[in-house]
């Protein structure tokens, strides 16, 4: 939840639907403006103090796991975005980010998937590294077929097209960065992601 604000909640999360609908933060700030008025840092603030609800707080029916990566540029570098999404309600299962691709990364983050959500078969886009890290990991592998691959790309599509806004108003200027920052604002568009998947259906 959001701390030590004293605008009302329901405000703070009309702002940040609008901001994670696609419009930039100055125009987030600008249409909420006959409820209240608040500009682009406020609402910048709120991203940094926002903790989203523990999405995983009880164990969901999962099919299998589709596991993709895509590269993000943070500031000055190059960062790797790890995702899984479950096929049947296309929510995002989990977010992850390394400074390397490798099969030690791809076996840590599958393997915090089937630590919560239990063992699954796993489709992919044929990298190298995960067919090792799924055999390590005990799991079933397969390549994409074409549903499993047309629904993860518009997924990272959609996480691309939202973070390469973030970096173009906010861009990492910190040396040696622990990228707590991108991390925060990635676990606020899951929370938001999965809850808009929920509403629909």
């Amino acid at each position: 939840m959001i701390t030590r604000n004293k605008t009302p909640s329901k405000y703070v999360y009309y702002a940040l639907h609008l901001y994670f609908s696609g419009l930039s933060l100055r125009r987030a700030s600008e249409r909420p403006s006959q409820l209240f008025k608040r500009n682009h840092v406020s609402i910048w603030n709120w991203i940094q103090k926002y903790k989203p609800q523990k999405m995983q707080s009880r164990r969901r029916k999962v099919l299998e796991y589709i596991v993709d990566e895509t590269m993000l540029k943070v500031g000055s570098e190059y960062i790797w975005l790890w995702v899984a999404i479950e096929p049947k309600n296309r929510q995002i299962l989990t977010l992850s980010i390394s400074k390397e691709r490798n099969m030690f990364v791809a076996e840590r983050f599958i393997g915090g998937l089937v630590k919560f959500n239990g063992k699954h078969p796993v489709s992919t886009d044929g990298g190298t590294w995960y067919p090792m890290a799924c055999k390590f990991l005990g799991l079933k592998h397969h390549n994409h077929s074409p549903y499993e691959k047309s629904i993860i790309e518009r997924t990272m599509q959609y996480i691309k097209d939202r973070t390469e806004s973030f970096d173009d108003y906010f861009p990492c200027r910190v040396k040696n960065c622990k990228l707590s920052h991108v991390r925060n604002w990635l676990n606020m568009f899951l929370d938001y992601h999965n809850s808009e998947i929920k509403l629909v259906k």
